[in-house]
């Protein structure tokens, strides 16, 4: 079976990020996400990949965007559209998306599961996680992180599965 797999952290606001950027620095967080996208396909808009500066290490970068004369600096897949990122994921294989929010939003229809990163703060931001609809996704696991010399803010992953309809 594929999964797809929405990885994100959030602010307990949905904030994002402000200006192409986190608002945050959480290093264990930051290894977590090492941790379950490596040797998969990763999945963004263009803004999302604009804001690397080198590509991230043994992961496929699939980019979403409209303008045909974008050009990446760094290879990757460019695509126009979010069905066509998914039709480049294959079968029983596993595919983050890993934002911006306009990604995440047109993927919760798409997603089998969320990774979520709440961090427990409100953040000024200028792009948002949509809302989690618990009717339609089921909370399965949670694991809270207090705040420490390493972490400015406390935070709790939260993995989700999409209910059976």
């Amino acid at each position: 079976m594929t999964e797809l797999i929405i990885i994100a952290a959030a602010g307990e606001n949905n904030a994002l990020g402000i200006n192409n950027d986190l608002p945050w620095h959480l290093p264990d967080d930051f290894r977590r996400f090492k941790q379950l996208t490596s040797g998969h396909k990763i999945i963004m808009g263009r803004k999302t990949l604009d804001s690397f500066p080198k590509p991230l290490p043994n992961r496929e970068h699939i980019a979403i965007t409209r303008d045909k004369t974008y050009r990446p600096k760094f290879p990757c897949t460019l695509v126009n559209s979010l069905e066509e990122a998914l039709q480049l994921i294959g079968k029983d294989s596993k595919a983050y998306i890993i934002g911006g929010g306009e990604i995440y939003r047109q993927s919760m229809e798409h997603a089998t599961h969320i990774e979520l990163t709440r961090i427990h703060h409100s953040f000024e931001a200028d792009t948002f996680f949509p809302e989690i609809d618990l009717k339609k996704w089921k909370l399965v696991k949670e694991e809270h992180h207090t705040k420490d010399e390493r972490h400015q803010f406390s935070f709790t992953y939260q993995t989700f599965e999409r209910n059976p309809n």
